[in-house]
């Protein structure tokens, strides 16, 4: 195995920004490691579960014949004894960590006889993100590298207990070692390995202890030639720090969590010191490669059209067992660190070219934290990707939850958004749920989604069907200009793609034989293709109605909605709420073009002509007087709110005037797909295509000649949130300086370059200087120390708005963009917020008889 290949998961790039809080092992809800208190040396605390609880992993580092123990993350140096004779407990030099979409790394320095030629130790943790590969993707399962380079032996030593199994440490466990044979069919290269399993000596599937899960098995894996042992945690941590070694012993007196805390523990010499002989320091370089796994099955239950289905994961369709599906993953090395850094590198190029290079840190601080919220289900033919609302509830398929991140998923792969919608319109459509507005969510809490049959779920009629129907068109644009998945296969060549399918499964015609998604395959029940506007129209006509039935609701209830709740329930209910008065308008907009697209010409013109009348009448109710801003709700004068739901409009291609996106035709024309064929996939550039419709369509409603918000609504809002802008960002409304940092990246993105600029600087200060202690959190004080209001959010995966920038980008052929550029001619308007809001409040006084007209 080439040395160059294996080090692209090693290397993260420099990293500018410094969250307290960085990821580690990140696949999905409950398989969440993080590094707590980050700015910190990674050995002062215990890596942690999103929640904060301790995880108990470790690794230690020995110098032989120097006596020195290291520890390098968590706290092994508890078990041991300062002033022992047999070993010194020693801090290594810290160099600090970095990371980008898929990895952190975290880099140290240990002396041995001579100061000046230290040994550099790098941990590496590798959760990979494929686009190009769903299968990949599914796999509950992360790498850990660690790299020794230097010129002086050493050996490292790691353990893991098991709070990865049980949220509850009175609970017993049991665990076994498992040293397989090679499966028939691998490669040449295939190491020979082995695996720590353990589990819940009693599981409890689908159920969970303070948001861990309470089934399912841990896998440990490393080569075959590393030392192993299981026992008592203190035990085996002396006898590694006296020793140097591990007995390849096993304790199996199987006990609860915490009772003589059991760990399972691997050792590695990396022999560096070559010719003693020879004078000077000639570095050599080794490694070795980890996986941590936590195979489920069943992940979910799920009301599915069939009735209550316990669900099983994606990757059992392409694998005979969990120690064939660990095996492949071990060997899958090399591709899946090759396809992470592919994503890495791509992203990071688009967010320096969108903001700047600390939105580069943003944007992949969010990336792994979008997809630790999903467990990916169903078969080849019929994918599906369930969502956990992290932390704040713990409800399961979100509609709001969602919709902020759904950014992160047309920027990276937009069928991976269809495969979140899915479980939502399948359940509506099967006539489970009775009430005629859009679900709040499929369950009460992850992972049991088993409905609402009595129409009981939370209250956000007007929030959910515009949610739905922005996300739905959104997803049709991006089918039929031909999106690709972000930095699809790009010249892998044979000496990276080398990790076939096991020749025991019969690999589906969803994906190639080295697990690749295939470009062509169409998707049997939701008929998701790559490309085409036959793929978007067949999936728009098999939900119609529920899009109809929804719309129907918004014409009703949008323009001024009675008192209930929006996204941002912690704010409490509210009348007349302006921001989502628009999210409504803005969906029965985007009806009109769903209704063009599956050919109901009659119906796309009353809904284009009805949201047409409800802008008018929402300028006039919801901005002030002075028309310096809009208002939190239309009969609260004095207010301000940032209306975020305005980026709709610019993605859905509304704003870009003489457009049509529902007539317009498909970015590349049938003839030059034929001809390009499976270049999209195997070119050399890895470039996305738009997202969106150009300006070539005609239509003869005249409502389509102008675009549908005007110019002054987003330079307006443009100036006011530069006027209004904290320390550490733009606050959500008039009511509190809290913020959600997903919605600063949506009223972000269509503002002008100077203010856009200035909310982005506030934000990385935020990220750099906040006292917040669990994974990212997108609800925080604009002021003080940047902390929780009272609220604790965490490890939520709206941070996928972070990708807000990036995914209008590719809208509308790159249209969406240059029809704000307008925003960065003139300077910012010199606003002063009190004497507006004044001026508002006396204009109130002297229009009352019109505000008794609502």
């Amino acid at each position: 195995m080439r040395l160059d290949i294996l080090a692209l998961a090693a290397v993260a790039s420099a990293s500018t920004l410094t969250p307290n809080v960085l990821p580690l092992f990140v696949r999905n809800p409950y398989l969440s490691s993080w590094l707590g208190n980050a700015r910190k040396a990674p050995w002062e605390d215990w890596t942690m579960f999103w929640t904060g609880s301790h995880l108990g992993f470790s690794v230690m580092a020995a110098v032989p014949g120097s006596g020195n123990v290291y520890p390098l993350i968590g706290r092994p140096h508890d078990s041991l004894h300062h002033g022992h004779k047999l070993y010194n407990i020693t801090y290594p030099e810290y160099l600090g960590p970095t990371f980008d979409a898929s990895t952190t790394n975290l880099t140290y320095l240990l002396y041995g006889s001579s100061p000046d030629e230290p040994i550099k130790i790098t941990l590496s943790f590798l959760s990979p993100i494929t686009p190009s590969s769903t299968l990949r993707q599914s796999i509950p399962a992360a790498y850990l590298t660690v790299i020794a380079e230097g010129c002086f032996d050493v050996t490292i030593y790691t353990d893991a207990n098991g709070e990865w199994v049980s949220g509850n440490r009175a609970n017993e466990i049991k665990w076994d070692l498992y040293e397989p044979k090679t499966p028939e069919g691998s490669s040449e290269e295939a190491t020979p390995i082995k695996t720590w399993k353990w589990s819940r000596s009693t599981e409890q599937h689908l159920t969970e202890w303070n948001d861990h899960a309470e089934w399912g098995t841990m896998h440990f894996t490393g080569p075959a030639n590393v030392q192993h042992e299981a026992g008592t945690s203190g035990l085996l941590r002396q006898h590694f720090a006296e020793k140097g070694y591990l007995r390849n012993q096993i304790d199996r007196d199987f006990r609860r969590i915490m009772q003589e805390e059991p760990v399972f523990a691997f050792a590695k010499t990396f022999k560096l010191a070559g010719d003693s002989t020879k004078k000077g320091c000639s570095k050599t370089e080794d490694r070795v490669v980890f996986t941590f796994a936590l195979i489920q099955d069943p992940v979910v239950q799920f009301a599915s059209a069939r009735g209550l289905t316990l669900m099983k994961p994606f990757w059992a369709s392409h694998f005979a067992s969990p120690d064939e599906l660990v095996h492949y993953h071990y060997h899958d090395f090399k591709t899946a660190s090759w396809l992470a850094r592919n994503y890495s590198n791509s992203l990071a190029r688009d967010a320096f070219e969108s903001g700047s290079e600390s939105y580069q840190d943003i944007a992949a601080l969010s990336a792994r934290q979008v997809l630790g919220a999903t467990q990916f289900s169903g078969t080849p033919d019929d994918p599906i990707i369930f969502l956990k609302e992290i932390s704040s509830n713990g409800n399961f398929q979100t509609v709001d939850v969602i919709f902020p991140a759904f950014p992160f998923f047309l920027y990276t792969n937009p069928k991976w958004l269809g495969y979140l919608l899915e479980p939502l319109l399948e359940h509506q459509l099967s006539g489970q749920y009775p009430n005629d507005y859009s679900m709040h969510d499929l369950g009460a809490h992850f992972p049991n989604a088993t409905g609402h049959s009595d129409g009981n779920d939370e209250y956000m009629p007007v929030e959910e069907c515009g949610n739905m129907l922005i996300m739905g068109l959104a997803l049709a644009n991006a089918f039929r200009y031909d999106t690709e998945p972000a930095f699809a296969q790009v010249s892998a060549g044979p000496n990276v793609v080398t990790n076939a399918i096991p020749a025991s499964q019969n690999w589906p015609r969803s994906i190639d034989k080295f697990g690749f998604d295939f470009p062509g395959h169409r998707d049997r029940k939701t008929g998701f293709q790559t490309t085409g506007s036959k793929a978007a129209e067949k999936w728009l006509t098999r939900s119609y109605s529920l899009w109809k039935q929804w719309t129907g609701y918004l014409v009703r209830e949008s323009l001024i909605p009675h008192n209930q709740l929006c996204t941002d329930d912690f704010a409490g209910w509210l009348a007349n709420q302006t921001n989502l008065a628009l999210k409504g308008i803005i969906g029965i907009k985007a009806m009109s073009e769903i209704a063009d697209i599956v050919g109901r010409e009659e119906e796309a013109k009353y809904y284009r002509k009805t949201a047409a009348k409800y802008i008018d009448k929402w300028q006039e109710y919801g901005i002030s007087r002075d028309q310096t801003h809009a208002k939190l709700a239309y009969t609260w004068y004095g207010s301000w709110t940032t209306i975020y739901n305005l980026y709709a409009d610019s993605l859905l291609c509304f704003h870009v005037s003489g457009s049509s996106s529902s007539s317009s035709s498909s970015w590349l024309e049938d003839k030059e797909r034929r001809k390009r064929g499976f270049g999209r996939w195997f070119g050399t550039t890895g470039e996305q295509k738009p997202i969106g419709g150009g300006d070539d369509g005609n239509d003869d409603d005249d409502t389509s000649e102008k675009p549908f918000i005007p110019d002054k609504v987003y330079q307006m809002q443009s100036d006011w949130y530069s006027a209004v802008l904290q320390k550490y960002g733009l606050p959500l409304d008039s009511r509190h300086l809290y913020t959600k940092s997903d919605w600063e990246f949506f009223a972000a993105a269509v503002t002008g370059k100077k203010t856009r600029m200035e909310m982005l600087e506030a934000i990385s200060a935020w990220v750099n200087e906040t006292v917040t202690d669990r994974p990212l959190t997108d609800l925080y004080d604009t002021e003080g120390n940047g902390g929780y209001p009272g609220i604790y959010f965490m490890a939520r995966p709206v941070v996928g708005g972070h990708f807000a920038f990036l995914a209008l980008e590719r809208a509308c052929g790159g249209k969406a963009v240059e029809a704000l550029r307008f925003m960065d001619e003139e300077p910012v308007a010199k606003i002063d917020v009190d004497e507006a809001l004044k001026a508002d409040m006396l204009e109130a006084k002297k229009m009352k008889g019109w505000v008794g007209d609502l």
